[in-house]
């Protein structure tokens, strides 16, 4: 018998298990074939299929990712701890899954299951020379994601939890979200939300609206769906919306920063330099910097600057995620 683990964790993230199939192509790519230009495409395995084909001649790079698996690893890459919470399949794609979790040391103990149904999830993201990335997610097995998946003693273990919007698409992963929220809530650890997307704000702005009210105590979320969520053209007022509805908000606004919105005060963080050449994974980024620094004791302002630097590094290169190490940077970047 397995050994329960009982040492405290910083965070438990609950989100989709995806492999990113990463392309640079040219604009004309994105109209060919009809896909949203800077979104994200839900599409079943044979049209996701079709776009591959047309990649054929194109250099393709894998790696593991999912929105809420990618500021997992930020958190790793910070200095931290934590439990993520996906289905994969028992296939190829589902142990390079799994190992890559596993090599940065965050805990990965949801079983894999049958591929009879479904592979593990993929999501071919196209990049176009202005550096915005369009997604063609097929979710595969983890649409299978349940409430049974949600392990409230795991929880118990860690400071905060963290769920994202892409969960709200499916009815078993929906249940999963309000699981894994209602869990926290009853150990007392804290709940954050991101919104994920800004079709997801579109579709689902008053079912948001209720998860900040009785869940949420910290909000992700950029300036578009900020906006499409308030229904109002200011981000200033839309930004003081949000702090009636929840404690702390992080509004990320490209290369001008953030705001940072606590207990209803309002603070502009500003971004960093950078040359972008793929956005792919920025918000991603910054939402496990802004973690790790809430479960280390910084203030929301200070985890807001770690945040906006591991966002300004992510988009100067290809695919979501750093590689290796970066916490020995943290405290400098905070304390200047």
């Amino acid at each position: 018998m397995t050994a329960v683990k009982t040492e405290k964790l910083d965070v438990y993230g609950v989100g989709n298990a995806l492999v990113d199939i990463l392309a640079l192509v040219k604009e004309d790519f994105i109209t060919k074939y009809s896909l949203q230009k800077s979104g994200m495409t839900l599409m079943d395995a044979q049209k996701q299929a079709g776009i591959l084909a047309g990649l054929e001649n194109i250099s393709l790079k894998k790696r593991s990712g999912g929105s809420a698996a990618n500021s997992m690893i930020a958190i790793a890459q910070s200095g931290g701890t934590g439990i993520f919470v996906a289905k994969v399949a028992s296939d190829p794609n589902g142990e390079l899954y799994r190992q890559d979790m596993l090599d940065f040391k965050i805990e990965f103990n949801v079983p894999p299951v049958s591929t009879a149904d479904n592979p593990t999830g993929t999501c071919v993201v196209l990049t176009t020379p202005d550096a915005e990335r369009t997604m063609c997610t097929n979710l595969g097995v983890s649409v299978n994601l349940s409430t049974s998946d949600i392990d409230a003693e795991q929880i118990k273990r860690c400071k905060y939890s963290y769920v994202e919007g892409y969960l709200w698409t499916g009815d078993s992963t929906k249940q999963a979200c309000i699981q894994a929220m209602e869990d926290s809530k009853r150990e007392e650890v804290k709940v954050c939300f991101t919104f994920s997307d800004q079709f997801l704000v579109d579709m689902f702005a008053d079912d948001f609206h209720k998860l900040l009210s009785n869940y949420c105590d910290v909000l992700f979320c950029n300036a578009d769906e900020a906006l499409s969520f308030c229904g109002i053209e200011s981000l200033e007022e839309s930004a003081i919306k949000i702090g009636e509805l929840v404690k702390t908000a992080f509004i990320t606004h490209g290369k001008e920063g953030c705001l940072v919105v606590q207990d209803q005060q309002i603070t502009s963080v500003s971004g960093f330099s950078a040359t972008a050449i793929d956005t792919v994974g920025a918000g991603d980024a910054f939402a496990g910097g802004v973690l790790y620094g809430l479960t280390h004791g910084y203030q929301p302002t200070q985890a807001a600057r770690w945040g906006n630097y591991l966002a300004s590094n992510v988009v100067q290169i290809q695919g979501p995620r750093l590689e290796g190490s970066w916490k020995n940077k943290v405290q400098q970047i905070i304390n200047t």
